[in-house]
């Protein structure tokens, strides 16, 4: 059983085989948001703020945070985020860039055992970022291309995946702490994008027993009712083995897909996450309601006279 463990300092995540799905949030990342890109080079990091608050509370279990703004000081930028995300949340964080110097700055300033997104096959990319990881003892997103780009025959994609994990053991870097990416193809350009994935997805998980993530939106580009097509895509990746997603948690179609494969799965026992975030309130005047309010009232109680203690 292989299990990946992540962590701020106070909070631990664990991305397993049998852990439920972990969903990552992706959207503290300025690539395509033109306004968050501005406010985030001028220092203002109102959006950051409030993305990180919104993620956590539709359910995210980490955030993934990304700080690449061209012509802009990637690696403070993206130190000072990590800083900033940190004060605002204790859920591990996936420190996201393709500078090394950027990682190295994230890395720095973390608190806890963080995720880094990420390394690819590419020898200049190994032999920079894989001693990063084995010095700051943290796990590393491996994303299955390398020199030659990315190979639309998933075959080929796992050959690439199985030499970064050869790698990084070669740097005392276990498979335990490598999550790979298989590198999602658009389904509306390559007709067998999703069944490729699935197949990819089952043979990193049981012949290089690895973790695996993706970004969760790459599968439906360029088609209509992407979310409909995501939640899909995410609820029969799960069934072939995906343990983890960068995705939108504000997207409830998302996030039912995933909380529903994770019941069915049996990774939601007795349905506890699933009947917390989906039951139906009692009618208002019913004994139950009555109850609820009294809960909530004397929990509001406790709060009040521990805030003033």
């Amino acid at each position: 059983m292989t299990e990946t463990v992540v962590s701020s300092a106070t909070k631990t995540v664990v991305i397993g085989f049998e852990r439920p799905f972990c969903i990552i949030g992706e959207r503290i990342n300025p690539t395509g948001r033109k306004k968050l890109a501005a406010e985030m080079a001028a220092g203002d990091f109102s959006t950051v703020e409030k993305d990180t608050i919104a993620q956590v509370e539709a359910g995210a279990h980490m955030l993934d945070v990304n700080a690449g703004i061209p012509l802009a000081d990637e690696p403070a930028i993206l130190a000072k985020t990590i800083q900033l995300v940190q004060s605002l949340t204790d859920v591990p964080l996936s420190i996201d860039s393709s500078i090394v110097a950027a990682l190295e700055a994230g890395l720095a300033v973390y608190k806890g055992r963080p995720l880094v997104n990420s390394v690819t096959g590419e020898e200049e990319r190994l032999e920079s970022v894989l001693p990063l990881i084995k010095k700051y003892d943290c796990a590393v997103v491996a994303i299955s291309n390398d020199e030659t780009g990315i190979s639309e025959d998933p075959d080929v994609r796992f050959e690439v995946a199985k030499k970064i994990v050869h790698r990084a053991q070669d740097h005392g870097i276990k498979p335990c702490d490598i999550v790979v990416d298989p590198l999602v193809m658009p389904i509306g350009a390559l007709g067998n994008a999703g069944t490729a994935a699935f197949r990819l997805i089952r043979r990193l998980r049981e012949e290089l027993k690895v973790n695996t993530t993706c970004g969760a939106s790459n599968v439906s580009f360029g088609l209509p009712n992407r979310h409909g097509l995501n939640a899909a895509f995410l609820s029969m990746a799960c069934l072939a083995g995906m343990t983890s997603a960068i995705m939108n948690p504000l997207h409830l179609e998302e996030m039912q897909a995933v909380m529903g494969a994770d019941v069915m799965l049996g990774k939601d026992e007795h349905c506890r996450r699933w009947l917390t975030r989906f039951r139906e309130p009692a009618p208002e005047g019913s004994a139950a309601a009555a109850a609820a309010g009294a809960r909530a009232e004397r929990g509001e109680r406790r709060r009040r006279r521990e805030a003033t203690a």
